[in-house]
């Protein structure tokens, strides 16, 4: 005879499986329903929200993705962008005209977007990063981003944990520094961040030198 199952283990089991399944696809219709709204600073217009990275893991969807606003973009921002990111936990009510309130000030905003980097005319938040693949520009997958190192408190090199076949035919290390401003462009659904070129010429750069053999130091 078999041993009989053990009934509150497994539909413990199943209860966990199963609300894990309903909390995301409740957060899934909440974000489905924040698209397209405004966000509101007060009463200054920030932007428009647009959606949010494509990944399972909750640690990397951190952020909305927002439209933002082109004045605000030129008060607020070192350089302009088109599209920023928005810290889920800023965000404090949904008003009865189904606008957005944030529950921070502007330089609170202005602060985080000064912790992104920046890539085409968008910023992107660490957690917008971290876990994405990357691809070179013939739409070769190199590796994935890691984490992101700062040098005089700026970000400018992605930690990238390279694909073992890509190693060892480069004669590369596990992982390298890739300079942030040769990333020309993400994806959403494939969740992948593309190289303005190949990899063998972003380590003949000079800022790969500096960053992978050179004396910077993260602040």
């Amino acid at each position: 005879m078999y041993p009989a199952c053990n009934r509150e283990i497994t539909n413990a089991g199943w209860d966990t499986r199963t609300n894990k399944e309903n909390d995301r696809m409740s957060e899934e219709l909440a974000i489905e329903q924040l698209i397209d709204r405004e966000v509101f600073v007060g009463g200054k217009l920030v932007g428009v929200i647009k959606g949010q990275r494509f990944s399972p893991r909750k640690e990397h969807v951190k952020s909305l993705r927002i439209d933002v606003v082109s004045d605000v973009a030129q008060e607020y921002m070192r350089k302009p962008a088109f599209t920023a990111p928005l810290a889920k936990e800023l965000i404090h009510s949904l008003q009865p005209d189904g606008s957005i309130r944030i529950s921070k000030s502007m330089r609170e905003l202005q602060r985080r977007w000064r912790n992104t980097i920046r890539i085409d005319e968008g910023l992107y938040a660490p957690d917008e990063m971290v876990g994405r693949a990357v691809v070179d520009n013939d739409s070769n997958e190199i590796g994935k981003v890691v984490e992101l190192k700062k040098v005089k408190r700026t970000y400018k090199g992605a930690v990238v944990e390279l694909l073992p076949r890509v190693k060892f035919r480069m004669g590369l290390p596990d992982r390298v520094l890739i300079p942030v401003d040769q990333f020309s462009r993400t994806t959403a659904r494939l969740d992948e961040v593309i190289l303005s070129t190949s990899l063998e010429r972003v380590t003949a750069l000079t800022s790969y030198e500096r960053l992978n053999f050179g004396s910077d130091e993260e602040e």
